[in-house]
């Protein structure tokens, strides 16, 4: 069973058991905590697929927050003009948070 949920924006594959690494889910939540994403779009059901216009009713994908900020890989944003004499490095890194996928809740 998985279903494909939308959390801060972005459209993942969710199955039960499996890590997913979302957008930082804020200031506010705690390792450890219990948050529940109620957005699912689809809902496949050992081969019983429910497609949502635009989500599924009553289903739910409840999850536990097992490192609540995580930073990715550096990304470097250099930019230049060339004999112009104008170059600007700039390095980013984005925060995530680290969930486990606990159950998905159908209608």
């Amino acid at each position: 069973m998985y279903a494909i949920v939308e959390i801060k924006g972005q459209q993942f594959k969710a199955e039960e058991g499996k890590f997913l690494y979302v957008h930082h889910l804020g200031a506010d939540v705690k390792e450890g905590d219990a948050v529940a994403f109620d957005k699912v779009l689809l809902l496949d059901a050992d081969g019983d697929v429910t497609v949502g216009a635009p989500a599924v009713e009553g289903a739910k994908v409840e999850c536990e927050v097992l490192l609540p900020l995580v930073k990715g890989d550096k990304v470097i944003v250099f930019k230049k003009k060339r004999r112009k004499g104008y170059r600007r490095k700039n390095g980013h890194r984005q925060q995530f948070s680290k969930v486990l996928i606990k159950k998905i809740v159908t209608a």
